[in-house]
């Protein structure tokens, strides 16, 4: 099938290169020539395990093109994507302006009938403006669908080749057909093609997130009831996870969720329920925890060094919000860091990935850097652990004890079990254990 996905972000660039390695045509369309001149080149502006390898297989073997034309990009397409950014404004609302400006370039440049796809993360009505948008500027017939994407950063490409379900939404059988073809194959082992109205489709994708978000704040209230009563929240975890009906995923206390999709789901959510005259009660209260729960490690700082940190020297290991990524958007990491700095502390940071994103985007050169995680223990009075990252869950804790110049941990993802490292001599600080 010749597919075009218009965005080369996250979600375009896992999506069209999937869709290539399945055997289509592929061309992603992006108004940014830097960026398209390096995929050209085979450099992948994200990182994502695997995504590099597939996307230079399917370029080289000539099912994977990158293009800043339009006219180039539609040639022919039978299904375009659009999976352009949809970033929240001031309200916490979905701002929709370049889901539209995509759709009104789909539209004077298409060639024949065509089956015009939201992929970006969408409020409910939004096919309908992209509709009336691409009614405007074409004569051409076509389809407008909604098919929201459910990828987890750091483990996209299994998601999007072996997903736990496809969910299309549309009011048009010879759309609902084309789809159904186009994801036949990720879907060979039995997990279902879910065809839905358009606006239950819309509405999917924010509920999914919104329900993973409650789930991780509900269990960060969790832990901050068992600090207070003596209670281990990794116990209460493994107590509820076994119960079928609650089941084990999303249920590690912490520091907080960041990242792209849930803050941005769970605020616009809340915005459309308000459109509609409904207050979402509970999406208010997982955000407004979420956003205490991100200053928990800052609290327990003070708690054991004092509120002035002037002269305090702490190591923090982990930037991304999550492993696997070099994602910082919402990080807990920025909140944590930023509030250590404005009470005097100095900043020594690793994390695998996330570093030149750090310096580039959000901290610049308010913080020192360290290429690896054990030089930047050097001397700092604590190690604060923000990501959990594989590299760091088996240091060697002698010499991690060696290097600081006080055997301290604050463990914000509660990777290290406290008893063995209160044996080891560490003064441990964990999340509700």
């Amino acid at each position: 099938m010749r597919i075009a996905v218009v965005g080369t972000g996250y979600v375009g660039l896992v999506a069209g290169t999937c869709f290539a390695e399945s055997g289509n045509s592929v061309v992603c369309i992006d108004i940014d020539t830097e960026k398209i001149a390096k995929l050209k080149a085979g450099v992948v502006p994200i990182y994502e395990p695997g995504l590099e390898e597939l996307l230079k297989r399917n370029t080289h073997d000539g099912r994977l093109r990158f293009t800043t034309d339009y006219a180039e990009g539609l040639a022919r397409a039978e299904v375009v994507f659009i999976a352009v950014g949809t970033p929240p404004g001031e309200d916490g609302s979905a701002d929709l302006k370049y889901v539209l400006e995509a759709a009104r370039s789909i539209a004077r440049h298409m060639s024949g009938y065509t089956v015009i796809v939201d992929k970006s993360t969408v409020p409910v009505g939004t096919a309908a403006k992209v509709k009336a948008v691409v009614a405007q500027n074409t004569s051409h017939p076509f389809d407008v669908v909604s098919n929201p994407e459910f990828l987890k950063e750091g483990a996209a490409i299994d998601d999007f080749l072996k997903p736990d379900r496809v969910v299309i939404g549309s009011e048009s059988e010879r759309a609902k057909d084309i789809m159904e073809e186009l994801y036949s194959p990720f879907v060979r082992t039995g997990n279902p093609i879910l065809h839905m109205d358009i606006a239950s489709a819309e509405l999917t994708k924010y509920a999914a997130n919104a329900m993973l978000a409650t789930r991780i704040s509900f269990m960060n209230e969790i832990a901050n009831i068992c600090m207070k009563v003596g209670a281990n929240v990794e116990q209460v975890r493994r107590g509820i996870g076994s119960d079928a009906r609650i089941g084990s995923r999303f249920l590690f206390a912490g520091v907080g969720y960041g990242g792209s999709c849930f803050p941005k789901d769970v605020q616009a959510i809340i915005r459309t329920s308000a459109d509609h005259g409904y207050e979402f009660r509970i999406l208010r209260a997982v955000e407004e925890v979420n956003e205490r729960q991100k200053l928990l490690l800052v609290e327990m700082v003070h708690k054991r060094f004092g509120k002035d940190l002037k002269g305090r020297h702490f190591a923090v290991w982990g930037l991304a919000f999550k492993p696997n990524t070099d994602d910082m958007r919402e990080a807990p990491a920025v909140v944590v860091i930023e509030a250590l700095l404005a009470a005097g502390a100095r900043i020594t940071a690793h994390d695998p990935e996330a570093m030149n994103e750090c310096r580039k985007r959000h901290l610049g050169d308010r913080i020192a850097y360290s290429d690896v995680p054990m030089d930047a223990l050097q001397g700092a009075d604590a190690l604060i652990v923000v990501t959990e990252w594989n590299e760091f869950r088996r240091p060697d804790f002698e010499a991690v004890k060696g290097l600081l110049k006080h055997p301290v941990i604050f463990d914000g993802r509660n990777i290290y079990p406290r008893g063995t490292l209160e044996r080891l001599g560490f003064e441990y600080h964990g999340v509700g254990v």
